[in-house]
């Protein structure tokens, strides 16, 4: 049994905060994001704006951070870039279409069957969980979609934002993306 001074000490945290980056890691990061994010949202704002779909979500803004600012990391990979939101977009889609009479639980359900199935497929993707999220609580414009919506915005989206990350992640010398497809 654990005590609850044990259990308050894991709340301390056990290792040291990470080194900052150099001044070329953040310029080539905010190059990423800013044509990651362009791209996705002149589609929205200049080619769809007329129509009833929709290109830029919330969720992107997250999947950003890591595809342009966290490289390395296994979470911004294009497995699971790709994988995490696209399965995740289908869950919540499901989840509105079980639940949505009771928000609060397709919003709960979507997001922790997000999670596991993630999991299960490799494929962990942190803001997938929001894209699964937004399919519940988004606008009419987003519920209209139905599961399209794990077609575009989501998958076609993330697509354009992969292609920029291959793109711009290997300019410099210094940087390498991917670290692995499958």
């Amino acid at each position: 049994m654990i005590t609850l001074r044990e259990y308050l000490n894991k709340m301390k945290g056990s290792t040291k905060s990470p080194p900052g980056v150099s001044l070329s890691e953040i310029g080539w990061s905010w190059i990423g994001a800013f044509f990651g994010i362009s791209a996705v949202a002149l589609m929205n704002y200049n080619i769809l704006d007329e129509t009833d779909l929709v290109m830029i979500i919330g969720s992107f803004g997250a999947s950003a951070v890591l595809l342009y600012g966290a490289i390395k990391s296994p979470l911004a990979q294009p497995r699971n870039l790709i994988g995490g939101h696209v399965l995740s977009a289908i869950i919540g889609v499901a989840f509105f279409h079980i639940f949505g009479n009771q928000m609060w639980l397709a919003s709960a359900v979507s997001v922790a069957t997000a999670i596991a199935v993630m999991h299960a497929t490799k494929t962990l993707h942190p803001p997938g969980g929001a894209t699964a999220l937004i399919a519940v609580i988004g606008s009419d414009k987003i519920h209209d979609l139905g599961y399209l919506y794990a077609v575009i915005p989501v998958g076609v989206g993330a697509l354009m934002m992969l292609i920029v990350a291959l793109l711009v992640n290997n300019i410099p010398k210094s940087r390498k993306y991917p670290e692995f497809w499958f």
